[in-house]
């Protein structure tokens, strides 16, 4: 069995007490725990670096007592701009996989993407809780698979289609002219929103609103070490130039802390996709783990925003931080 569980005779194997966690990043450490090797591994790395070269400036006298993190989505109102990325096959790290997720992500008034490749069915995963549900479809099924998709996506109550474009999570690609058939197929199959995820550039985000993607999300699959591929927060700024204020930009790819999502926010994002720590909350704690994770971040969010001045989201803009340069060849040897 790949899975071990909390109940597990051997101490090691023990995670400990939920609330005692005090960051996402010790979720990661519990889930290691709990999981067979390969499946911890499919979970863990990421590349900070996006992240860590870019800082906060502060503002003080601004009053933000009441902090507003919602913000509209494809038609929708969220509790704030995080949603529960799309993971195929949860099942392989609980047992109970998409519905405890969807619970949780329901407990903490979060959104939730649902890949195609689930371990439980679609019209069940809906009934576990009122959260809004977006459902991930790959472009490279093919036109016609996507279509009846969304249309059996739409059926069972999701609120958006996410065309997955530039590979089927096996390895990214630049997008072809058989993905733009396929976001093509999905808007007309389906009077729902339908968001294209795997945009890196300007021109690819240009041709997915040409097709009728009336949403993007940036994203590299989380593999910033592919050749060619930028990592997604350092594509941000410029897909967010290039389709304008009225086209929602969401992004994934390494968010582990508020912070993260703070920066991506100040970078033109309307909201963030978080996967994998949901994941590590979801295989040590089931549905409360979900909960715990994403209502971390939330928390953490609300506090940066407190920090930086911005009592709601459209007060968040570029100048609330600073990008600096990545290192040359000499400070990364050590040499400068």
């Amino acid at each position: 069995m790949a899975r071990q569980t909390s109940r597990d005779t051997n101490a090691a194997r023990r995670v400990a007490p939920k609330d005692e966690l005090v960051n996402v990043l010790e979720f990661e450490a519990e889930a290691v725990r709990v999981l067979a090797a390969d499946l911890a591994r499919s979970l863990t790395g990421s590349d900070r670096g996006p992240f860590d070269r870019i800082t906060f400036r502060p503002r003080m006298m601004i009053n933000c007592v009441d902090l507003d993190l919602s913000v509209d989505l494809f038609g929708v109102t969220h509790f704030a701009p995080i949603l529960v990325g799309p993971v195929a096959e949860q099942g392989r790290f609980h047992g109970e996989g998409e519905l405890a997720t969807a619970r949780g992500a329901a407990a903490a008034k979060a959104a939730m993407v649902v890949s195609r490749r689930t371990s439980k069915p679609l019209t069940e995963i809906v009934a576990q809780g009122s959260t809004p549900l977006l459902y991930q479809v790959f472009a490279d099924d093919g036109a016609a698979a996507v279509r009846t998709q969304a249309r059996d996506a739409e059926a069972a109550g999701c609120k958006a289609i996410v065309v997955t474009v530039g590979g089927d999570g096996s390895g990214p690609r630049r997008p072809s002219t058989r993905d733009w058939a396929a976001v093509e197929a999905a808007r007309e199959s389906t009077a729902l929103p339908v968001a294209v995820k795997g945009v890196l550039t300007s021109a690819d985000a240009l041709t997915a609103i040409s097709r009728g993607a009336r949403g993007l999300m940036v994203s590299n699959y989380g593999r910033p070490e592919a050749p060619g591929q930028p990592a997604a927060l350092d594509a941000l700024p410029g897909v967010v130039a290039a389709v304008g204020p009225d086209v929602p930009v969401l992004v994934d790819g390494g968010f582990r802390r508020g912070t993260d999502i703070m920066k991506a926010l100040a970078l033109g994002a309307k909201a963030v996709l978080v996967a994998r720590p949901v994941m590590w909350g979801l295989a040590a704690y089931g549905a409360d783990g979900v909960q715990a994770v994403v209502e971390m971040l939330q928390t953490e969010l609300a506090r940066v925003m407190g920090c930086c001045g911005t009592p709601n989201l459209a007060a968040i803009t570029p100048a609330v931080v600073k990008v600096h340069r990545p290192p040359g060849p000499a400070m990364r040897t050590g040499q400068a």
